[in-house]
């Protein structure tokens, strides 16, 4: 029997039901303690050695709302954390860091051609796109070993090779910290942008991301036009790419490029790429008749952070016990033994100077605390 996609609200709403009674009857409340001045260096990928004033790992939805009864969470400052792999701290936590822990994977077709998966926020993000390749569902190849959680995918929109995560999202559950209650966002009350969302602006801190919904395809579309990926596909002697091709095409440039957190630490891309008006590019071409640049609209296009600061002469430079990746600039990496105030002024010089040759502002991607 077909499905019509006008039922989707439908079906997610019995879905969540019997998710619901799963969760009720088979979540087990485990032991939660709050414990003070807890090192958070093993829980950040730049290997920041700062410690927090109170820590706790939550594992269910019944813990969470058994934490926000705590004087701790009711009097102390905040910080949740996934994966740790989008954030420099550059100093202790004076609060409560809340390391999210809920697990859990399942899909459910919505139609002929569409099939909704749901998420847990502290499931591994790579994890996740592995589930849907190996289910036949395409959508989520193109964001393939982005670090981090699920819980951080709609904060930050990640995106990467001419994907965000937000064409893929129907929506988004989050615990409210001032109702103690779990609400639900849909793709157009989440607001996103580019590296952006609600949750970054007017919701930060005062949501916790529980679960994210997608949407994904069982009808593979294949996306292979932006960056490397056609290349890649090529030098493994693939013509026709499945997604699973396609994401081991992605894993294979990002380990080309990208360090490994657990050998160096580095939380990813460190800038976003900016947004230009055109006329700005234009100008710049003149003068610079190779910058990389993409075309975002009509009127506007981005610009390849990475290209620029290393036509400043940051590429693979060393300063103190931080520095800038060899082989992918945008990437600032921890030697070993790096506070994050140097990875901090590290990369303040590095926006001067590139504001200084190009007249472009660059901006953090990472969160900074």
């Amino acid at each position: 029997m077909k499905i019509e996609f006008f039922n989707v609200q439908r079906l997610f709403n019995i879905h969540l039901t019997l998710i619901g009674i799963f969760i009720d009857l088979h979540t087990p409340i485990v032991n939660m303690r709050i414990v003070r001045n807890v090192n958070l260096k093993p829980y950040n990928t730049f290997g920041i050695d700062v410690k927090a004033k109170f820590f706790v790992e939550v594992d269910s939805i019944k813990n969470l709302e058994k934490l926000a009864t705590s004087k701790e969470f009711e009097t102390e400052k905040k910080l949740v954390l996934g994966g740790g792999s989008n954030i420099l701290f550059t100093e202790n936590f004076d609060g409560l860091v809340i390391k999210i822990n809920l697990k859990g994977i399942s899909c459910e077709a919505i139609s002929e051609s569409q099939t909704l998966v749901s998420a847990a926020a502290g499931e591994v993000w790579h994890d996740l796109v592995l589930f849907t390749i190996n289910k036949g569902l395409s959508g989520l190849e193109n964001l393939s070993l982005i670090p981090g959680c699920v819980g951080a995918s709609p904060i930050q929109n990640i995106g990467a090779y001419g994907v965000e995560v937000k064409d893929t999202i129907h929506s988004v559950e989050a615990f409210n910290i001032r109702t103690g209650k779990t609400d639900r966002f849909s793709t157009e009350q989440c607001r996103f942008g580019y590296r952006d969302s609600i949750f970054k602006n007017e919701s930060k801190n005062k949501y916790i991301i529980t679960q994210v919904n997608f949407v994904l395809s069982s009808v593979q579309s294949i996306n292979t036009s932006y960056g490397a990926i056609e290349q890649e596909l090529q030098q493994m002697g693939i013509d026709k790419p499945t997604i699973k091709e396609v994401s081991e095409a992605v894993c294979s440039i990002r380990n080309s490029k990208l360090p490994n957190p657990k050998i160096i630490g580095n939380a990813g891309s460190f800038f976003k790429n900016p947004v230009i008006k055109n006329e700005q590019l234009n100008e710049l071409r003149e003068i610079y008749p190779t910058i990389i640049s993409y075309k975002v609209d009509q009127a506007h296009a981005k610009l390849a952070a990475g290209w620029m600061i290393e036509q400043c002469g940051w590429k693979g430079k060393t300063v103190g016990n931080c520095g800038v990746h060899s082989k992918q600039s945008l990437v600032l990496i921890n030697h070993g033994n790096a506070t994050g105030k140097e990875v901090l002024d590290l990369s303040e010089q590095i926006i001067q100077s590139v504001k200084e040759k190009f007249n472009v502002t660059l901006e953090r991607e990472v969160n900074i605390l």
